[in-house]
Parts: C-alpha cells; structure tokens; sequence
C-alpha cells in the first residue's frame, strides 16, 4: 500500500486514512477505554462472587495503571525496533488474552499479572498510535483524525457501561471471556488498517530565536508534564471508584451503579469532540484552564452530594475528562513546538509517561487510603479535586515566572 498523497488524496488514499483511523479508534477502545474502564463496573461482582477480597480488588485494578507505565516507557523503543505497526498489533493480542486470562481467577498473583500486562498494552498503544496514524492524515483532517483515534476511549468507557452488565447476567467468567472476544473481533477487523509505510518526515521548526525564548519554551513544556501529571491523579478516585460510591457508598446496588458508569460513557463519549471545539474556539491553553476548573468543580460537588439527580449530571460532566484531556493535550504539546514532529513525539511520550507514573502511583496511595479509611469514597474524591486546583495553579504560574525569565534574558542581552 503507498502512502497517502498529502495534497490531494484520491479516493484510495482516502480509505486508506479511513482504515488507518479505524485501526487507531479501535487500539484505544480495547486497551484502554474496555481494558481499564470495564473493570470497574466489575468491581462489585468481583466481590460478591468472592473472587478475590475487597483490598485485593482495589489494588488489582491499581495493577493496570502501573502495567500502563511500563507500556509507556518501553512504547517507543519497541516500535523502533520492531514497528510501530508490529507494535501496536502485538499489543492489541495481548490485551485480548489479558481478557481470556482473567476469566480464570488461579490466584491473586496470576490476575495481578494479567492486569498489568493489560495495562502495559494500553501505555504502549497511547505513546504510538498518534505517532502512527496522523502523519499520514492531511494537515486539514489532523483535528478529525485525532478526535476519531481518541474516541475509541470514549466508545469503550461507554461499552463497559452496557456491555459489561449484559455479560454479567450470564456470569462474571463469561464476561470476561465477552470482552475477550469483542476484543478478538476488533483487533482481527483493523489489523491490516496500520500504515504499512513511513510517513514523509515533517520539516523540524526553526531554532528559537534567542537563548531566552528556548528557557521559556522548556518551562511551559516542564509545566505542562507537572499540569498531566496532575490531571491524572485528580482523575483516579472516579475513574476507579465511582461505581462502587454507587452500588456501595449510597447503598444503590450494582445494577444502579452500572447505570450511572453507562452515564459516565455518554460524558466520555462527547468529551473528545467537544474539547476539540473548546480547543478550537478558544485555544488549547485557554480551554484546557476552563475544562479543569470545571472538572475540580464536579469532583468536589460530586464529593459533597448525596442527590443522585446532581450526583448523575456530574458523573456526565466527569466522564468527559479522562478521554477528552488526551487530544486536547495533544494539541498543547504541537503548540509549544510547531512544526518539529520529531520533538513533539519525544515530548508527547514523556508527558505521557509523566501521566502514567502518577495515574499508577496516585491508583496505589487512593487504594492503600481507601482501605485505611475505612471504605471513605468521598475523602479520595476531594482529594481528586484538589489535585485538580493544583494543576489549574500551575498553568498559571508557571508562565509567569517563565516570562520573568524571558524578560531577564533580554535585559541581559541588550546591556552586553
């Protein structure tokens, strides 16, 4: 298959980037948006059925989060050296048997294993599937591109809201193996739909035009590493726990608890497109400080209520982030350094990992409180939000003291 003609794609090039954001969509719906998010609503079951205690349960989901590190780090030097390609089909494998796996409860250690290998497929299909499909999309398809690809979490967080109790009424194995096989099926349908070339290599930006200018571009870039890090720890007590507050918490049952996470797939659904507009209208910067602050506000609001009306329009508003926040902080790593392909995916994997990291070990530190406080859902959820209102600081200060530092080097520059 040739590569997409970049100025005017014909009809088959235009199936071939079909095909390519196809395969992106369907990487992050399995791997991250049914492989992380479908465990959830199982947590219930999960002890119920008496697989496995209450604090295994919690730190077995914890499990993926710390896989997704590892999947992070070791992403871009696997695809190196073998494809991103071959990567990303071996990853969509693995998370397939993860799946099968865990219908089989051997041991705590074996589920453990299993999860984590889940979770280090969803952190290596994150750092290379952007890298992948966009360089073969046109300039003014990328948005669209980008939205569809990160759609797939979405889509997945919102499958695990219908699917998943579906599967349950035939047994907590056979929705394991379910998910299996919805995996199975994706992964066969899009596994010819990577690129099969490299894409022509992007033009790397001019260098900045003073010593000054690249101190302040390394701080806003730093600063925003520090601003995902952030996000991913104010993320992780609804993400994680929001179905058993639910079923558990407020006494509601798992049934009512799955209908509140199918409320959480519907925000998760809509966030990735509309970021993309709140992007586009008012830029990355400036919507990524609105969507933050309206996120610590739902958290905290969610924290503080016991209304299950106001606790469902916040449980929508809160399932916007988790996919919404990808593409949008995307197009905040492009805008710091435009043009320059090559530094954006090296600085897209670290933000990526530095999200990791925290999202793993934010997941470990919730859990071990969760347990030490007695089962205290609320506690965790102000602790999200306030990690929230730290993020939203510094993407304030932080270019602050960059201008200062800009400024100081010009002074500098126009005494010698």
């Amino acid at each position: 298959m040739s590569s997409p003609t970049l100025e005017a794609p014909s009809a088959a090039s235009n199936a071939a980037i079909w095909r390519h954001i196809f395969a992106g969509l369907s990487a992050s719906l399995i791997s991250i948006g049914l492989a992380r998010f479908a465990y959830t609503p199982l947590i219930p079951s999960l002890i119920q059925a008496h697989w496995f205690s209450a604090s295994d349960v919690v730190y077995l989901g914890a499990a993926n989060l710390a896989g997704y590190l590892v999947g992070a780090l070791i992403g871009r030097p696997l695809g190196s050296r073998v494809s991103n390609a071959h990567t990303l089909r071996g990853m969509k494998v693995l998370v397939t048997l993860a799946f099968l796996a865990c219908a089989f409860p051997v041991s705590v250690g074996w589920f453990f294993a299993w999860r984590l290998m889940s979770g280090i497929a969803g952190g290596a299909i994150m750092v290379l599937v952007a890298a992948t499909v966009l360089p073969h999309v046109p300039g003014d398809r990328k948005g669209l591109a980008s939205g569809a690809v990160f759609l797939g979490l979405g889509l997945g967080i919102a499958a695990s809201g219908t699917l998943v109790p579906l599967l349950l009424k035939l047994g907590l194995r056979d929705a394991w193996i379910g998910l299996a096989v919805v995996s199975a099926v994706l992964t066969a349908a899009s596994w010819t739909g990577w690129p099969t070339t490299e894409a022509p290599a992007a033009k790397p930006a001019q260098a900045a035009a003073s010593g000054a200018a690249s101190v302040a571009s390394g701080a806003q870039i730093k600063a925003l590493y520090a601003e995902y890090a952030l996000m991913a720890i104010g993320l992780v007590p609804t993400m994680v726990f929001l179905v058993d507050f639910i079923a558990r918490g407020l006494g509601a049952g798992a049934r009512v608890g799955s209908l509140f996470w199918i409320l959480y797939g519907v925000g998760a659904i809509f966030g990735p497109p509309a970021y993309g507009v709140f992007a586009d209208r008012l830029g990355s910067r400036p919507a990524l400080r609105v969507l933050v602050l309206v996120q610590a506000v739902a958290v905290a609001w969610l924290a503080l209520s016991s209304n299950h009306v106001v606790i469902a329009l916040m449980t929508v508003v809160i399932g916007t982030f988790p996919p919404g926040i990808v593409p949008l902080v995307l197009a905040r790593v492009h805008e710091t350094v435009p043009g320059d392909a090559a530094k954006q995916n090296v600085i897209w994997s670290r933000a990526t990992t530095a999200f990791a990291a925290f999202q793993a070990l934010a997941g470990y530190a919730y859990s071990a409180i969760f347990n030490g406080s007695g089962g205290n859902h609320r506690l965790l959820f102000v602790m999200g939000a306030v990690a929230l209102v730290i993020a939203l600081g510094v993407d304030f200060v932080v270019p602050f003291f960059a201008r200062q530092s800009r400024d100081q080097g010009a002074r500098a520059g126009a005494l010698q």
